[in-house]
């Protein structure tokens, strides 16, 4: 079964910056969207951002989307999420996603997803 490898996280203090990196398998994910989702304690699981298979469209939860970047390089089958200014709130276990169908924010919409990686923001 096909999974995807995040790393990265840890434990931060508010106002540090972490980056997340998700590894895939090159052949099948050509055409794939990546997206990152977290999920709190007790919460539900939230879109975080996403980025297309060409680079040319991301889209972000408008919580983040001044803080952090979302990124892909292609010959490296590797996406990334710098996480910058982190704030208590964003303590979570971070996932990374696979979608196959437009750039979906929706988490439903994603096939194949990684065992994630927890970031804890401490003040």
């Amino acid at each position: 079964q096909v999974q995807l490898g995040e790393s990265g996280g840890g434990l931060v203090q508010a106002g540090d910056s972490l980056r997340l990196t998700c590894a895939y398998p090159g052949r099948g994910f050509e055409l794939a969207t990546m997206g990152w989702f977290r999920q709190a304690p007790g919460k539900e699981r939230e879109f975080v951002a996403a980025i297309s298979w060409s680079n040319s469209r991301t889209e972000y939860k408008d919580s983040v989307k001044d803080r952090f970047t979302i990124a892909r390089s292609i010959a490296k089958n590797t996406v990334y999420l710098q996480m910058n200014s982190l704030k208590l709130e964003d303590t979570a276990v971070y996932y990374c996603a696979a979608a196959f169908t437009g750039v979906p924010s929706t988490g439903g919409k994603y096939e194949i997803w990684g065992q994630g990686t927890q970031v804890t923001v401490s003040s």
